[in-house]
This record gives C-alpha cells, sequence and structure tokens, in this order.
C-alpha cells in the first residue's frame, strides 16, 4: 500500500454539461483456450507464457485438438498463416496478470466484430486478420508485444491497450513505424495531451477520459449528496493517480477536501488496516479509481468493518459489475461511477451487440471493454471503407474528416485525435443499477511543448 499526496497540473475543461436525470431504473482467456488442447503440461506452461499468437496459430490448433502441437510451432506459424490480401489488425492487450480478465474481454469484442465484418463480405472486398500480443499490463511487455506485431505480423493497426501505462509507452513505438493506433479502453488524458496536433499523428482514442469523469462525479457527489470530505483509495497506476489528480483538482470547485490517501498495488488483498484508517478519517465517500477484480475484495472487508452502506464508493472501479454486487452489494449501496457504456443502455444498436456476444460466448455479459473494441474495430473498419484503401496514410485522413454512427452517439475526433463521447453517471440504490445523469464536456489542452 502507497500513502502520499500528488500534485496535479493538468488542463482545464473547457466546457462541461452535467444533465441530471429523473431516477430510472466467461468464457476462458486465449492461452488457455489453446492451452486446453495440449496435454503435456510443459507445452501448456509455454503457451500460457506466450506474449504474441496469432489467430491463425490458434484456430489451428483448435481444429488439430493435437496434443503434439508444440508452442514453437504455434509461433512459427503466426506470420505464415497469414493471408497477404487480408488487412491486418494487431490487439495489444493483458492476457496474464491482475488485469487478464479485461484483456479476454477486450479480445472477444474484437473477434465478434471481424467476424461479423468479415460475414458481411469484409471492407472493400478484404478480409479482416487479427493478430494479438500480451502486455500484461506492463509498459515493457507491452512495447515488446506491439514492436512483434508490427515487425513479424506486418499489422497495418493496432487497438491497444486496456492499460493506460502501456498505451503511452506504445505511441512512440507506431508514430516510429507509421502504424495507426487506435485507443479503445484507457483513459489517461494524457494520451491524447500528447495526439494530433499535440505530436503523435499516429494515435487515435475512441474513448473517454479521466478529467471528465472525475469532475462529472465530484460534481455530483456535492450538488446531490453533500460530500465534501473524501478518502482516496485507488490503485498504483497511471489510471488511478491520473484521475485522482484530476479529482483534487476540482475538489475546491465543490467546497471537497481530502482527509485520507492510499493507493493498492495490483495482487494486494487485505485491506483492513487502511479501510479502519478510512472509517476513522471522517471521510462522508471514498474516492476510487480501482481494478474491477478487486472491488469486490474491498467491499467485503467493508462489510467486514461495518462500513457499508455508510461511506460510499464514487469514481471508477466496476461497482455496478454483477459479480461485485453479488459478492459484496452492501458496501456497492450509494456507490456513484461514470461509466462509457453500460449492457443495458437503450440503443437498438448497443442491445444487439449485447445479444450477439452473449450468443457467440455462451451467454457471457459484455463489459465495457467488450463493447469498445467492438465498437472501435467497426469504426476502423468504416473509416477503411471510406478511404478506400488500407493504406494508413489513407484512412488517418478518413479518421480525421468524417464522423462514425456508434451505439452510443457520433463520433467525431478532435484535433487531438480524441472522440467526444457522451457518459453515463450511474448510482447504486436499494441494490439496483440507477442511471442518475449523462455528462458531456471539450476539454481545453494544455499548450504544446
Amino acid at each position: 500500500m502507497v500513502t502520499e499526496r500528488a500534485s496535479n497540473g493538468y488542463a482545464q475543461i473547457q466546457s462541461l454539461t452535467l444533465t441530471i436525470r429523473g431516477r430510472q431504473n466467461g468464457p476462458e482467456c486465449p492461452q488457455e483456450r489453446v492451452a486446453r488442447h495440449t496435454a503435456d503440461s510443459t507445452e501448456r506452461e509455454a503457451i500460457m507464457k506466450n506474449n504474441t499468437l496469432s489467430r491463425s496459430g490458434a484456430r489451428l490448433a483448435a481444429a488439430l485438438g493435437a496434443t503434439a502441437i508444440s508452442a514453437a510451432l504455434l509461433l512459427s506459424g503466426a506470420s505464415s498463416f497469414a493471408q497477404e490480401d487480408n488487412v491486418q489488425i494487431g490487439l495489444v492487450t493483458p492476457m496474464a496478470g491482475a488485469n487478464a480478465r479485461f484483456g479476454g474481454f477486450a479480445l472477444r469484442g474484437m473477434e465478434l466484430a471481424i467476424k461479423e465484418i468479415n460475414e458481411a463480405g469484409g471492407v472493400n472486398g478484404r478480409m479482416l486478420e487479427l493478430s494479438y500480443g500480451d502486455s500484461q499490463c506492463a509498459p515493457v511487455e507491452g512495447v515488446s508485444a506491439t514492436r512483434r506485431l508490427i515487425e513479424s505480423n506486418e499489422v497495418d493497426f493496432i487497438l491497444g491497450d486496456v492499460c493506460s501505462s502501456v498505451t503511452l509507452a506504445m505511441q512512440p513505438i507506431v508514430e516510429e513505424a507509421g502504424v495507426l493506433l487506435l485507443n479503445a479502453a484507457s483513459s489517461n488524458p494524457q494520451i491524447t495531451y500528447g495526439a494530433g496536433v499535440g505530436g503523435f499523428e499516429w494515435t487515435f482514442r475512441n474513448y473517454i477520459t479521466d478529467e471528465i469523469r472525475a469532475r462529472a462525479v465530484q460534481q455530483f457527489a456535492y450538488e446531490n449528496r453533500g460530500y465534501t470530505k473524501f478518502a482516496v483509495l485507488s490503485v498504483d497506476s497511471d489510471f488511478g493517480r491520473g484521475a485522482i489528480n484530476f479529482a483534487r483538482k476540482y475538489l475546491p470547485e465543490f467546497n471537497g477536501e481530502i482527509v485520507s490517501e492510499d493507493y493498492y498495488r495490483e495482487g494486494e488483498v487485505d485491506f483492513r488496516s487502511v479501510l479502519t484508517k478510512i472509517k476513522n478519517s471522517g471521510a462522508e465517500a471514498i474516492i476510487m479509481y480501482g481494478l474491477g477484480d478487486t472491488t469486490p475484495v474491498i467491499g467485503r472487508q467493508m462489510i467486514e468493518l461495518g462500513m457499508a452502506g455508510k461511506i460510499p464508493l464514487i469514481g471508477d472501479g466496476e461497482f455496478n459489475a454483477s459479480n461485485t454486487l453479488k459478492a459484496a452489494g452492501k458496501a456497492m449501496e450509494g456507490a456513484i461511477q461514470a461509466i462509457f457504456w453500460l449492457p443495458t443502455l437503450d440503443s437498438e444498436r448497443s442491445l444487439e451487440f449485447v445479444e450477439n456476444y452473449k450468443a457467440e460466448y455462451g451467454g457471457e455479459e459484455p463489459n465495457n471493454h467488450a463493447y469498445s473494441h467492438w465498437d472501435s474495430t467497426h469504426l476502423l473498419a468504416e473509416a477503411i471503407k471510406i478511404a478506400g484503401s488500407a493504406e494508413p496514410e489513407a484512412v488517418q485522413a478518413a479518421l480525421e474528416e468524417n464522423t462514425f454512427e456508434s451505439a452510443v452517439g457520433t463520433v467525431k475526433f478532435d484535433d487531438h485525435h480524441q472522440a467526444k463521447l457522451p457518459m453515463i453517471l450511474l448510482e447504486i440504490v436499494d441494490g439496483e443499477i440507477q442511471v442518475v445523469g449523462s455528462v458531456e464536456g471539450d476539454i481545453n489542452y494544455p499548450p504544446a511543448n
């Protein structure tokens, strides 16, 4: 556990509209999927450690069901199975470690989109082909996976990463190679501060940013619940610390103050001492930007310590996830969260995606990352179609110059290549997820260096 205060220093939100509405009302991971077809434990371990595995190799393994297929064969076959006339798309995402679940959702969402696109005839007569690399949510591993996709798999485009730290590390790599990076799940504002006119011409983001989210949550907590004293308990990462920096920035605007501040590392499981400190701090709510897998653990320990329903969580940590509500529903009571998308979104295209995803993956409910990668893959395919070419320069221009329809609304990239997207405010009330508002905002970017 890390306890400290961090500094801020980010740009101002140029304008933000917060609309409060009336109250309303798995599958295995990719490596496991391949490893299941190998009987030998050594081979299985080798495959599980593999960072880059082509979809063609994985399909071959599944088709043969062979116990004799070695990890080396799968790896060496990655490029040779690729069809030269296919559009090669890469995905960098965590497949191992604490964030592997999110990487699995991202992959399945992207696989579904590619299946839909290819079954409809592809893009401009060409099929899409997916390769992916394991970032493990670590910048070093993410950079290695990105280089392998570019140099070995010769991808034209990359989606990635779920983790902001990895995406920030990937940006100079794709910039040097002239490969277009479309981010679909990292929310650290620095990613697009440094993109487009900010510097990295090949980076685009079709996802929300932490700055607008942090301000919206603080505004709702103050204006609708009267909270002014907050404890911080967030993950120790660019995501967690970056979001807290923005929460701290806007607290004075809403008469708020931080009375306790702690950060946890991935894999930590005992939060009792820090929760006891928070319980005695006078905090009225806990600002959390954390890992979805950790939230139920923290929630159960809040129940043990008698904090459930008394000191609510606000921010983003999958408070509304079904597994979290099942495991620690009492602790989620009163939780406030700003999110990009939810499965019950009243949108025909979104509901169709949920239905198709469940049918494809054994009834699994898609999460935010599944949707964002599915949506971004379709958006990229539309850009290729508009460009009439898969040449990166032509697709880059198509993304800059056009608007795209999505399940959450019309998408237009600004001059920093940041998509302007609405955000949904949720609150957990009596165990139910309630939509309490929507948010849109423009970012006043800092001057370029």
